[in-house]
């Protein structure tokens, strides 16, 4: 007897189609037109994605890779706050050169193939000092943050000097598609109205105009395009808060939109200062405009009292539901991570500006997708798979309501009812499973079987009951029509669409789930691997590839160029926009759709240009003359450390508080309890060809690394490792380089994750450890020219199993 499925049934819109004024009346430009349901790009809709990174917080010279890092996991718009603190220190003397070439940045990311969303303030937080106020505005004698006429004063001058230095890039023809005005405004509908005239004034214009709008904040009406966000944890909740429930509801499906929870110890103070929001705000998005986002947590920064480490499915669960939510558009925060600026005082928030935590001083790698180092995260994997969904199938998607099942939990602890959705058009469309969530895990969903009711059919699947296993995210087709050949459902995820005589329609199975469709009104199972299962038709013909979910993470596809390429390599890859493949590792495949099979793409072995400390670009190395030691991508060595000078007695449980949270310790205890070791480092780590990362593996409280004396980087013990980037750091083959690491008392109050919790808790007095050091340089490789994009035969690589290790 089969097991009674859980039904969906299709809803259309509930509202008809609109054109706000927004880029279509005003701040036209050609090519581009919003509607309340989704963006139009060239006459076709699309769901953009924006990741977030900080020009200002990376060295110039690696933009170029961060941006094709971002191209890579399948972003399509760069945004980046403009923090007047960076720009404008002292009063007078704004800066434009260097990291902070705005027009510079905004040129490249153009060039690279991105859009572009600039999110000016003049207030951003974004974890900054003053919350991006420069100390000379936050000491004005001026109400902030208002229409007060002395505090518009100094927003004017600012914003002139922004339009100046943008130079007509932010205007009418310009290629920045959005601005955001200030950031976390709750009640103060008219001063958005009034930043929005003074940055028209100064020259600034886009054709999307952005507001914040979570926390049930009260937005002019059709002045900006309300955006959301979802943490699945904050730093900014009390060390022995409980899991919060505005963090669970983002692992469940729902219409509602807004997050009561973001930022709001400082929303707390804002709203004290001065004004109350509005309580009875809708919470979910207005019918003028789509369902879009900024802040979807691509990981979570650290505080002193509060260190939260979220995970690959952490990050991929929270984005994967918004999708099936009805999501038209994906923004990250923060997607790249960086490195404060140094600054006198630090340019970090602190409970020193009066902000309620302490942050470090020039860490700012928030577990991002592409870390502080420049290293990829578990979590670009995951996102680039749904990224890669959305780039072949937003058209369909952007059209397709979202509908919820008739059973749903009934709050955020009910962890047996299955957390599912549908987005359709009501002939066809995709469901959406999330079966993961952080801290309190899932059991295995039992006897599995859905039936979804469209505008003129029902389709159940699978043919039989499946369980569904905890960390599950899949988002599988129905009713869907490729090549004239009419795919009924399948329990495999959708990946991309490979176009041709034959289109070849690549899913990627799910890990405990067997991969079974259906065409036709016939069931199959299919075995997952990396050839085609071929599926005939009246109509035509459609090759249906399964990959399997061991290879999900060497997943890569390249919009870039002149075909979209489906690609496997367990290295790092990107792109430029002529499509042409940047890879540190010589293995790297693509699938051909003419031999149905993947095969190897030819690759040269160059010098990475971002290596090189001045910036100069490289000639091309021939083979086999990497540095002795070197693998395929590259050498790896041991450090062992040198005590220079031991930990200075016992370290205090406390600092110190501010607002009942801890504080960090200050600089000066921080010398001089902290112990400090020599890294020697290989000679090697110089070798312009490499990319070269410092991986450190320790416990403790604070940690600081240091070139010849100067800090270049800092972190808060959370139990993971931490990763430096040598080039960035400025070392050479003779810089002395130490580590100061604070010992963390047993006894200390600050949150860590459990497994950080439970080494603390093993043992007596204080934990102090340094585990291992390892240092690792990447060299890069780079396709033949003349091979970019060809469909045609090439050799074939052995099967995946037999390859060798990269």
């Amino acid at each position: 007897m089969l097991t009674e499925p859980l039904v969906v049934r299709h809803q259309p819109w509930s509202e008809p189609l609109r054109r706000p004024r927004m880029s279509n009346e005003e701040d036209v430009r050609p090519g581009i037109s919003l509607t309340s349901r989704y963006l139009i790009r060239h006459g076709q809709p699309v769901v953009p994605v924006s990741g977030e990174l900080h020009y200002s917080r990376l060295p110039r010279g690696r933009w170029r890779r961060r941006l094709r890092q971002l191209r890579s996991g399948g972003v399509t718009v760069a945004s980046s706050y403009v923090f007047w603190l960076h720009h404008v220190e002292h009063r007078g003397r704004p800066r434009f050169d260097g990291n902070l070439d705005v027009a510079a940045f905004v040129d490249l990311a153009t060039a690279e193939g991105l859009d572009v969303v600039l999110r000016i303030g003049p207030w951003c937080h974004g974890e900054t000092r003053n919350g991006g106020f420069p100390d000379w505005v936050q000491q004005a004698p001026v109400r902030h943050r208002t229409d007060d006429p002395a505090y518009l004063d100094l927003v004017r001058e600012w914003f002139g000097q922004l339009a100046a230095a943008l130079d007509g890039r932010c205007g009418p023809g310009g290629p920045v598609l959005g601005i955001q005005l200030e950031n976390e405004l709750y009640a103060q509908p008219e001063h958005l109205v009034t930043l929005k005239r003074l940055a028209r004034e100064a020259g600034l214009s886009a054709p999307l105009w952005t507001g914040t709008a979570w926390g049930s904040a009260a937005l002019p009406p059709e002045e900006v395009l309300p955006l959301y966000g979802g943490y699945g944890d904050g730093f900014w909740v009390d060390a022995d808060a409980a899991w919060d429930p505005t963090f669970r509801d983002h692992y469940f499906f729902s219409h509602v939109w807004d997050d009561p929870g973001i930022g709001a110890d400082v929303r707390r103070r804002q709203l004290h200062a001065g004004s109350s929001a509005d309580a009875a705000q809708s919470r979910t998005p207005s019918a003028l405009f789509p369902p879009a986002t900024c802040e979807l947590g691509g990981g979570m920064a650290t505080a002193y009292h509060r260190r939260p480490r979220p995970t690959a499915l952490d990050v991929a669960a929270i984005a994967h539901c918004k999708i099936g939510n009805g999501s038209a558009w994906q923004g990250y925060y923060m997607y790249a991570g960086g490195t404060n600026p140094p600054g006198d005082d630090g340019m970090q928030e602190s409970h020193a500006t009066g902000y309620p935590n302490d942050l470090p001083r020039l860490g700012y790698d928030f577990h991002a997708p592409i870390g502080e180092a420049g290293l990829l995260a578990a979590s670009h994997a995951q996102l680039r798979r749904q990224h890669a969904f959305l780039a072949a199938f937003g058209a369909a998607l952007a059209e397709m309501p979202s509908s919820l099942p008739e059973v749903r939990p009934v709050g955020v602890d009910d962890d047996r009812t299955l957390r599912w959705a549908l987005r359709s058009d009501g002939a066809s469309g995709f469901l959406f499973v999330a079966w993961h969530q952080p801290h309190l895990p899932l059991p295995v969903h039992r006897d599995t079987r859905l039936r979804v009711v469209l505008d003129r059919e029902e389709i159940v699947l699978p043919a039989r009951p499946i369980d569904v296993p905890a960390g599950t995210l899949a988002r599988w087709p129905l009713a869907l029509t490729v090549g004239g050949v009419r795919l009924d459902w399948a329990t495999a995820s959708v990946l991309t669409l490979l176009p041709g005589d034959v289109p070849t329609l690549v899913l990627v199975a799910e890990a405990g789930i067997e991969a079974t469709y259906s065409a036709g009104g016939v069931a199959a199972t299919v075995e997952p691997g990396l050839s085609p299962v071929r599926l005939d038709a009246a109509g035509g013909a459609l090759d249906l590839l399964v990959l399997p979910a061991a290879v999900a993470d060497e997943i890569w596809v390249c919009e870039d160029g002149p075909v979209r390429r489906l690609l496997l390599c367990a290295d790092e890859l990107a792109w430029g926009p002529d499509g042409r493949i940047e890879a540190y590792g010589p293995a790297v495949r693509a699938y051909d759709r003419v031999r149905r099979a993947f095969v190897d793409v030819p690759m040269e072995d160059v010098v990475d240009p971002a290596a090189v400390p001045d910036g100069r670009p490289g000639a091309a190395v021939p083979n086999g003359s990497q540095p002795a030691g070197a693998g395929s991508a590259g050498p790896v060595e041991s450090v062992a450390v040198e005590l220079v000078r031991a930990a200075a007695g016992t370290v205090p449980v406390d600092y110190g508080r501010y607002d009942g949270r801890q504080s960090a310790p200050t600089p000066a205890t921080f010398d001089e309890l902290a112990a400090v070791y020599r890294v020697p480092l290989p000679r090697w780590v110089a070798d312009p060809r490499l990319d070269t990362h410092l991986r450190i593996r320790w416990a403790g409280d604070v940690g600081q690394l240091r070139v010849d004396g100067r800090p270049v980087t800092d972190r808060f013990w959370d139990g993971s490792v931490w990763i430096v980037n040598l080039p960035d750091a400025g070392v050479h083959g003779d810089s002395v380089v130490t580590l100061h690491l604070l010992p963390l008392a047993a006894g200390s109050p600050v949150a860590l994750p459990r497994d950080a919790r439970d080494r603390l808790a093993a043992v007596d007095g204080q934990l102090l450890a340094v585990d291992a050091l390892l240092v690792q340089g990447r060299a890069t490789w780079r396709e033949l020219p003349d091979q970019i994009g060809v469909p045609g035969p090439r050799r074939e690589l052995t099967p995946h199993h037999a390859r060798p290790a990269a």
